[in-house]
């Protein structure tokens, strides 16, 4: 019977074509719309000046019940869940701000504003708000797919295609590894305002020495998995491989990059568009292709080839995503007390995040347009230049939307003259839950992953009516939730 299951599983996971892109589009955009109600709530009403169990519980239904229900109840029609946050949010911008609420809020502000810039300066890398709310709301849809997908209240399209087409959960996996490199630039950039040149052996070192956790959290996952006969799809990483094995090997593959991109952005997008534009030319004109979607399992490689050789794919996405960091991160001025000076670093940041969306969109369109292009067709499970080029534009598009909507909303930000008020109004920018989400990511999506094994061989999934998932989902979206915001309550950091 448990056999029997396992296989019912395996087959309801499956997806053969998945959704369109625009669906997906339409599915996703509930996170900016989310987060400019929720910026609307804070600029005219002061509603999250002060944290309490109210605005924690609103910033839970916006930030997490939301993308659940993007993703289950309101699947067929996103766009309706998109106007129902971006209504009242447009009407809150458009009524003048309460008197109290802005002397609320400004009080602090003025009293900061005496300390000298000198005594508190900026520091050499700036807070980026959207960054935080675009990598807490990835996480949170993440973990909530992870699950969701074993209810048939989750759509099957948007569940991981099986060779070729565009999903939901594709995209997913893909973002995961964009956001990675992204904040990746940090350090980079930290250690070139040091003025500090580690050698290569010292950031091979480090580099795995960050890895091996994150190895170690594959080795455990391959265990409990093949110890506990859970089902899985082999068509997605292999018969051993798995997606913690993939995040660990990228590391030092990216720190060997670095000898050759240092740290210029345009150099390392150049090099993460060549590398999958190599193996896509492998694929194309030899048999990898075939023997990926084709070959018996008959060795170690044949057994994990799609893990082994989608990695290609998931370092240039790394490296799109470092690229990207290395502009968006990087302080372009410390001179912004000006609002004509503030307002033009913020425009100038937002015409790149637009013009590095157009460049990956572009190229995306080339190569996947019937007419004008190769007509080339995306794949996850190649992780093909298409799909490469898919997840950097995605991406791209939804930091420039979310810094639009800071922009707008939170303009003091870009004005800070001292370290102490760009924290303060960076906190202000920021919702709880997503910040809770964004510090630590990797241990809540670890333990994401356990309570979906353990509710999948406690629960039979498959035969639960609507209301039963919904009731399970909800309760798995809160305990997951209260995990994130108690960590950071405490100011708990996991690293991994």
């Amino acid at each position: 019977m448990a056999q029997s299951y396992k296989s019912m599983k395996e087959d309801f996971v499956s997806n053969l074509s998945g959704g369109s892109i625009g669906e997906i589009n339409q599915v996703t955009a509930v996170a900016p719309a989310a987060y400019l109600l929720w910026s609307a709530l804070q600029t005219r009403q002061g509603f999250f000046a002060n944290e309490s169990l109210a605005t924690t519980l609103t910033d839970f239904l916006l930030h997490v019940v939301c993308l659940l229900l993007a993703t289950t109840l309101y699947s067929s029609a996103p766009m309706i869940l998109d106007l129902l946050l971006v209504a009242p949010a447009i009407a809150l911008l458009i009524l003048p701000q309460a008197f109290q609420t802005q002397k609320k809020i400004s009080k602090p502000a003025q009293k900061d504003a005496k300390v000298p810039a000198a005594k508190d300066p900026l520091p050499p890398l700036p807070i980026r708000p959207f960054v935080t709310v675009w990598r807490g709301g990835m996480m949170v849809i993440t973990c909530l797919a992870i699950l969701a997908v074993d209810f048939k209240i989750f759509p099957r399209r948007f569940a991981k295609v099986e060779n070729w087409g565009t999903s939901l959960m594709d995209v997913g996996v893909g973002s995961f590894v964009f956001s990675a490199g992204v904040v990746s630039a940090r350090p980079m950039l930290r250690a070139t305002a040091d003025n500090e040149a580690p050698g290569i052996t010292q950031k091979l070192a480090f580099a795995i020495k960050h890895a091996l956790p994150i190895l170690a959290l594959g080795l455990l996952r391959l265990y409990t998995v093949k110890g506990l006969n859970y089902a899985e799809h082999v068509t997605e990483y292999g018969v051993h491989w798995n997606f913690f094995f993939t995040l660990g090997l990228l590391p030092p593959f990216v720190t060997l990059f670095h000898t050759l991109s240092a740290t210029s952005p345009t150099i390392v997008a150049s090099i993460s568009f060549l590398l999958a534009t190599a193996y896509d030319l492998l694929l194309e004109f030899t048999d990898l292709k075939a023997f990926i979607l084709t070959a018996p399992r008959v060795d170690f490689l044949s057994q994990n080839r799609e893990g082994v050789f989608s990695f290609s794919g998931y370092l240039a996405i790394f490296l799109a995503g470092q690229a990207l960091g290395l502009h968006i991160l990087a302080r372009q001025s410390a001179k912004g007390s000006t609002p004509s000076e503030a307002f033009a670093q913020k425009i100038r940041l937002l015409v790149i995040l637009t013009m590095w969306s157009l460049l990956w969109g572009g190229l995306f369109f080339f190569t996947t347009s019937y007419r004008y292009g190769f007509n080339l067709q995306v794949s996850r499970r190649l992780a093909n230049l298409p799909y490469v080029l898919w997840v950097a534009t995605f991406n791209c598009a939804q930091l420039t939307l979310f810094c639009l909507i800071e922009t707008c909303c939170f303009p003091a930000l870009s004005r800070a003259e001292t370290g102490s008020v760009e924290r303060k109004e960076s906190a202000r920018a920021t919702p709880r839950v997503l910040r809770a989400f964004n510090r630590n990511g990797l241990a809540i999506f670890l333990v994401a992953n356990l309570l979906t094994g353990l509710i999948n061989l406690g629960v039979d999934t498959l035969s639960m009516s609507q209301n039963q998932a919904m009731g399970i989902l909800l309760t798995y979206a809160a305990l997951v939730t209260s995990l994130a915001v108690g960590l950071d309550h405490w100011d708990i950091s996991i690293k991994l």
